[in-house]
């Protein structure tokens, strides 16, 4: 496999740029020669590696087979061995939409559906070019499928040349392998490309093996990762429960922080407000208000209601947000026309109107028992105070309430929602690295950057915007 390295040189001393860096004595670090650097040396950032120009050798696109496994343990007596083969395939194309749905509604339940993990959503990534190996994404999917070729399990799996639209960040650990004069990328990610949501990552039908298919898939991940001799394997915003079983397994753990509303049988968004602190439910209030002085309307969208016209503008609004924010983004205009047309009724557009002209937008998915808010943009040309917060959080509220959801996941970062009602909860990520002296300092570092999450949630929580002694 050819590859390349771009790095972001700065001034600054190399202990200054990662607390995790700064782990690791300075006279032991190697610069890329194999050299040994003193503090003298540059700080760095390793943002990506990139596939070889056409002529080189790189990960060929085809199936590949990580063998063959008998299940037989636990079950009814009498239940017959059953063989299952393991897969990998480049696209999600590969498998039918009926087996990978399967999968995920087996794993899942109607009640926590979590529409992410649908073939919908993950081939209108794939498909669009947004998850593609040019853009640093090559899918890897894990298949399980038994003797008559029934597919038992699915993961989605890719690899990856660079760290970004994870939400869990491990630049510097990229740095530190780097220092060291080893590579860091290529690296396998099991998650949904750009999506900071929770959801199981080992879907699997509902059979009387399923607890052993599990166990073969994880396996086979971890297969995978030596075979294709990368730094690391991955596993982002997994369920609780399988972040518990992934550390028998041998992955490292590490937790973050989100922030989600929780409805409390609310009847309606006054109903919600009467639970604040009397300060935020003022602040709240008057914020609403500044939508209808604006001249503005706001409407929440589904399903045959969002007209091409509506992704088009969406997909300006959207890039006005990522070239203010970002400089470049993760999603092609295609990816919102196919996955609108795939997912149909789970999708929710809130949009925004002056005058019958569209000025803004916020998308939503919508799951089993939550609404998943993912990404919002304006019209460039002007500014409306509040606008962001009624079609982001409170729309999402109103919405969640009329159609009796549990609660709002309003996506990665902003303190600024914890006073319009979003309280912190925990996100998980499992990481296997098949270095052992890596392993051991990236375990020392996630011991202390744990104590220090939970450390800044009970901050948070004690000053959260509702009544005192209300959730005690």
């Amino acid at each position: 496999m050819a590859v390349a390295v771009c790095h972001c040189y700065c001034s600054t001393a190399l202990p200054k740029s990662s607390t995790f860096l700064s782990r690791f004595p300075s006279q032991l670090r190697k610069s890329p020669d194999g050299q040994g650097c003193g503090n003298s040396m540059h700080a760095f950032r390793t943002n990506a590696l990139f596939w070889g120009p056409k002529k080189t050798a790189r990960p060929k696109e085809m199936e590949i087979s990580l063998g063959d496994f008998t299940l037989t343990g636990s079950g009814p007596e009498g239940m017959k061995p059953k063989k299952v083969s393991i897969s990998v395939v480049p696209s999600i194309s590969e498998v039918s939409s009926n087996d990978w749905d399967a999968c995920t509604m087996d794993t899942t339940g109607p009640e926590k559906f979590n529409p992410f993990l649908t073939h919908g959503f993950l081939s209108s990534l794939e498909e669009s070019g947004s998850a593609a190996k040019e853009t640093g994404w090559m899918p890897q999917h894990i298949i399980a499928q038994d003797e008559h070729e029934k597919i038992l399990g699915v993961v989605p799996l890719y690899l990856k040349s660079h760290s970004y639209g994870e939400f869990v960040f491990d630049h510097s650990w990229a740095d530190a392998y780097y220092s060291y004069g080893s590579r860091y990328y290529p690296k396998l990610q099991c998650c949904v490309p750009f999506t900071p949501v929770t959801g199981e990552r080992i879907l699997i039908r509902n059979t009387a093996y399923k607890d052993q298919v599990f166990d073969v898939l994880v396996t086979a991940l971890k297969d995978l990762t030596s075979k294709f001799q990368v730094s690391s394997l991955h596993i982002t915003f997994p369920s609780e429960s399988e972040w518990h079983k992934m550390k028998e397994k041998g992955f490292l753990q590490r937790i973050g922080m989100q922030y989600h509303w929780k409805n409390r049988n609310y009847k309606n968004f006054d109903d919600f407000l009467m639970d604040m602190k009397q300060s935020k439910r003022k602040n709240i209030r008057q914020e609403r208000k500044k939508i209808a002085a604006q001249n503005l309307t706001m409407k929440r969208l589904r399903g045959h209601e969002i007209k091409a016209s509506h992704w088009d503008s969406f997909y300006k609004f959207y890039r006005n947000t990522t070239d203010n924010k970002w400089g470049s983004a993760y999603l092609t205009r295609d990816f919102f026309h196919n996955m609108g047309s795939k997912m149909g009724d789970q999708v929710l557009l809130v949009v925004a109107e002056e005058e019958d002209e569209l000025v803004a937008g916020a998308l939503n998915l919508i799951g089993g028992d939550t609404i998943f808010g993912r990404l919002w943009g304006c019209h460039p040309r002007a500014y409306y105070p509040s606008l962001h917060f009624e079609a982001c959080y409170y729309q999402a509220i109103e919405a969640a309430i009329e159609l009796n959801l549990k609660k709002v996941e309003a996506g990665a970062q902003g303190e600024h929602k914890i006073q319009r009602g979003y309280l912190p909860v925990t996100t998980y990520s499992c990481h296997y690295i098949l270095d052992e002296g890596f392993k051991k300092a990236i375990e020392d570092f996630l011991v202390r950057e744990t104590a220090q999450v939970k450390l800044v949630m009970k901050l948070l929580h004690d000053s959260g915007p509702f009544k005192d002694g209300l959730f005690n």
